[in-house]
């Protein structure tokens, strides 16, 4: 293998450091400031762990224009995306959840279930053992004796039975005449940081949606009602002991329906911040696609990704300035098509050139480029 970089050293061995301080302090039998102390260094584990995997396979990881190192979002983005490490969605949520738990406790507080911290740090013990080897080849066990491993004197049990009694839990704190609703509520941010596993727009917990949740669970709604994203998540569990291993994967399809009926139940409506969610713009898009800026132009409109309709992008607007942005659902849907359609047909049919231009594709000018393959041409 070729020698590793400073930097890599440097960042991997934080992100044990910082793997070995949540996982002691989980195994503490001091409460006071546990939570917090786990979620903190669990968080910081995996921001280190995937920019020295980022900075192992050469790909940046500073910001061009702040010239300040890339966010754990942009990081887990830039590692879906990068060949050798290309962690899935399902390792994607598993770190967003840590990083909406980790969110909600650092700057309010939230109150979660034994069973379910266990989970969490037990996949994320695992998720980094994966990443680990799959990036630099080498096992948890090389770095940490197991004696350090998360114990719990509760066998894990399945994600779908913690929220469930969880949910029961909260509905019980919220009866009359219990005067119990903070820690309902900062267990019902327990509940949607998690949701995150699910979805990026459920990456941050905001109060209304304590609120609403909150409401709706007064109201006797069912936990498929109010956390409906957690009904398609299960935990994936193997061994037992020491050796146990698991793994927050997705079982099944997700019961969400999007509805303008104002009859239906809002109590499982999220809020979306949608700068997070449409964080591209036309340059930055056709980067990441690997396609000519042109070009790029040419097959958003043979898409129709410049639709504004919340999916593939979302119009911006301050004051009299406006600005169209792009979600990964238009990168994806731009790179599948890079697969599928002529590109020169595409060009020809949505160029902005003057009529008497060449009608020829522009060259990209970015590295790596992908033009478009002519193995299928266009519909029409």
């Amino acid at each position: 293998m070729p020698r590793e970089s400073y930097n890599v050293r440097v960042l991997r061995q934080k992100a044990l450091s910082s793997l070995r301080t949540g996982v002691g302090a989980f195994n503490a039998l001091d409460d006071e400031g546990r939570i917090t102390r786990v979620l903190l260094s669990l968080q910081h584990a995996f921001e280190m762990l995937l920019k020295a995997a980022l900075e192992a396979k050469r790909v940046p990881v500073f910001d061009k224009r702040s010239g300040k190192s890339i966010s754990l979002e942009l990081a887990i983005r830039q590692c879906q995306q990068t060949d050798g490490i290309k962690i899935s969605d399902d390792e994607a949520g598993t770190i967003r959840a840590l990083d909406s738990l980790r969110d909600a406790e650092q700057h309010w507080y939230v109150v979660v279930d034994e069973g379910l911290l266990y989970l969490y740090v037990r996949s994320a013990v695992t998720l980094f053992d994966d990443l680990l080897c799959r990036v630099f080849g080498e096992r948890l066990g090389d770095h940490l004796p197991a004696r350090v491993l998360p114990i719990s004197a509760e066998p894990p049990q399945g994600l779908d039975l913690l929220v469930d009694r969880e949910h029961e839990r909260i509905a019980r704190l919220l009866k009359p005449g219990r005067r119990a609703t903070a820690e309902a509520n900062a267990r019902i941010r327990a509940l949607l940081a998690t949701e995150a596993l699910a979805d990026l727009d459920a990456a941050e917990v905001s109060e209304t949606d304590v609120r609403r949740v909150a409401r709706g669970i007064r109201e006797g709604k069912s936990r498929s009602q109010v956390f409906p994203k957690l009904t398609g998540y299960a935990a994936n569990i193997v061994g037992s002991g020491l050796t146990v291993e698991v793994r927050l994967v997705k079982s099944g399809g997700l019961p969400v329906t999007y509805t303008s009926d104002p009859a239906v139940d809002p109590a499982a409506i999220r809020t979306v911040d949608l700068e997070k969610k449409f964080y591209m713009g036309p340059y930055d898009l056709a980067d990441r696609a690997g396609v000519s800026r042109s070009g790029a132009t040419a097959l958003r409109r043979h898409l129709g990704l410049d639709s504004n309709d919340d999916h593939f992008s979302h119009r911006f607007v301050f004051g009299r300035t406006k600005h169209l942005r792009y979600s990964d659902n238009a990168l994806k849907a731009m790179r599948d098509a890079l697969g599928t359609v002529d590109m020169e047909r595409v060009w020809a049919a949505h160029r902005t050139l003057a009529s008497n231009s060449k009608s020829t594709l522009p060259p990209c000018d970015q590295p790596g480029c992908v033009l478009g393959s002519t193995a299928k041409p266009a519909q029409a």
